[in-house]
């Protein structure tokens, strides 16, 4: 059934208007489909589900495939791909190489190399509890017996989703989010997402553009229910990827008081949570807060590949007083387990927090030196984008930047970014587009900037190449056909300039500087279509 279901539904094109417009149950199997279904060949020697598993990629998949193809080397490949689509902190390889290597790492004793528990060996949750209560301000220590060791949060959410949910039943989401979610939680246990819709525009209680309020996930679990979906649990990240909001403790509260009136589990993932390189954003982990509001259908989840900047070693935990919880999830971890020899490292490495006679080496050393390598490389890409005259998000954490390339599309709609996005891959820089996020306007896209200078620097050069360009095609378009404006609708956020303000208010003279007004005025100039409605010949 999910199978014909796929392969009948479509490509997943078409308008913010129309994808909304379409029955969720049909929305839900196109967009966690993400393929191109006319491409489809049934395997005879694959079942229903393991068809589903070899269709199942789209545009992050392809582009990265591509990428590792035709690696971008400086020596050996100039002419290569820079991957500013895969999320991994590129910055502190000689830090994290070197912590590695010294000699307390290197211990083997006959326990590492037999099985575990498998929550993962004692020694490292205990660490991994100490660890968590520093980190995340809990107001009272966090208990070992509620840690459980995974390969990374992608098996988390799958065995997550697995325990909480039935075949057929949801999660609850935000869009645009990290896609990889929806894989994780699909091809296993075969459970849908709902999507919550955000876009950019500020209307109601909104205060920023993508805000997630309680207004919308009441609406989007209401829709879910009247369709006949049931719907299980509530996932948040925080910081979120890939837009890098920091939720406040109200917003927190907030969202955790309305899972708990519709009894909804509530996954966490701070995958990012000592990401965030600006003193002035402050994150706030649930685990800090005072009080939760259900604590056994709370569970969070943190892991070292993006804040350690180690992706390559596959390690996550989770954090649930609910021992039931835990105990399902542990039967998983059978297949997801964490190989001793790196338990041992990870308890080392985490060990380093400075709190007794232990070097400070995480946060004297490790934190202050990530962190400036963060914001000098946000700051350089955000610069480029000003110069532009880009809008984006200007956010404080994660390693990406949520960029809004809709004046770049003539007609709006998931087909053209699409063809965008292969443009920028054709020029040999690797992007992701809205729609791997299930974002609902077309036209938005996200970069990696947790990269080293000499590839920003070339990779934004083969984006400002794509991006000139694709506006003097659109000139030219515009010449030819000056009566038709392609325009309404599409420019909806561009009225508040995204990139002047951290926190996207209104910008003023007094608090801008001459750069931004500049980029300011090219971004306004290139998104309105004041001139076009306002001829002399309307005005006499």
């Amino acid at each position: 059934q999910a199978l014909s279901e796929i392969a009948g539904v479509g490509g997943g094109g078409g308008s913010l208007r129309e994808v909304r417009a379409r029955p969720l149950a049909e929305r839900r199997v196109d967009m966690h489909a993400f393929c191109n279904p006319s491409d489809f060949q049934r395997s005879p020697y694959l079942s229903a589900r393991g068809n589903i598993a070899n269709i199942f990629r789209g545009s992050t998949e392809e582009g990265y495939k591509a990428y590792h193809a035709d690696k971008y080397d400086e020596d050996k490949n100039p002419n290569g791909i820079i991957n500013f689509g895969t999320s991994e902190n590129k910055l502190c390889f000689d830090l994290m190489s070197k912590r590695l290597t010294q000699t307390d790492m290197n211990l083997m004793e006959p326990p590492l190399l037999q099985y575990p528990d498998w929550k993962g060996h004692m020694f490292l949750r205990e660490e991994v509890a100490r660890f968590l209560t520093y980190y995340c301000k809990a107001p009272a220590p966090l208990k070992a017996e509620n840690v459980i060791v995974l390969n990374g949060c992608g098996s988390l959410f799958s065995a997550l989703a697995t325990v909480l949910c039935d075949p057929g039943e949801a999660v609850l989401i935000a869009t645009p989010f990290y896609g990889g979610i929806t894989q994780s939680v699909f091809l296993y246990g075969n459970v849908k997402l709902v999507y919550a819709y955000l876009d950019s525009k500020i209307t109601g209680t909104s205060t920023r553009p993508f805000q997630l309020t309680v207004e919308k996930l009441e609406k989007a679990l209401q829709d879910a229910r009247a369709e006949g979906v049931t719907v299980r649990a509530l996932i948040l990240l925080n910081p979120q990827n890939p837009l890098g909001d920091i939720y406040s403790l109200s917003e927190l509260r907030d969202y955790l008081e309305f899972a708990k009136r519709h009894e909804l589990h509530v996954i966490v993932d701070e995958i990012y949570m000592l990401s965030v390189f600006d003193e002035s954003a402050t994150f706030h982990s649930v685990l800090g807060m005072d009080r939760l509001p259900d604590p056994q259908r709370t569970h969070v989840m943190w892991g070292i590949s993006k804040d350690f900047a180690v992706s390559g070693i596959r390690f996550g935990t989770l954090y649930t007083e609910n021992q039931d919880v835990a105990n399902a999830v542990a039967s998983l971890c059978y297949f997801h387990g964490v190989c001793g020899p790196v338990q041992h490292k990870v308890a080392q490495l985490l060990r380093d927090r400075g709190e007794s006679v232990v070097p400070h080496w995480i946060n004297q050393v490790y934190l202050r030196a990530n962190h400036a390598r963060l914001k000098a490389a946000h700051t350089y890409v955000t610069d480029e984008l000003k110069t532009l005259g880009v809008p984006f998000l200007n956010r404080n954490a994660g390693f990406f930047v949520w960029i809004d390339f809709r004046k770049y599309l003539k007609t709006g709609t998931f087909e053209e970014e699409m063809l965008l996005w292969r443009r920028f891959l054709d020029n040999k820089v690797l992007l992701s587009c809205g729609k791997a996020f299930e974002c609902s306007e077309p036209g938005w896209f996200r970069i990696i900037f947790a990269d080293k200078t000499h590839r920003l620097q070339l990779g934004m050069q083969r984006i400002r190449k794509v991006l000139e360009e694709r506006e003097q095609e659109i000139l030219a378009e515009e010449k030819e056909q000056p009566c038709q404006s392609d325009q309404d609708g599409k420019a909806d956020s561009t009225d508040e300039v995204i990139f002047v303000s951290r926190h996207q208010e209104p910008t003023c003279a007094g608090s801008s500087n001459l750069g931004d007004l500049i980029g300011l005025l090219q971004q306004q100039m290139r998104s309105s279509d004041w001139l076009q409605k306002n001829t002399a010949e309307q005005f006499a």
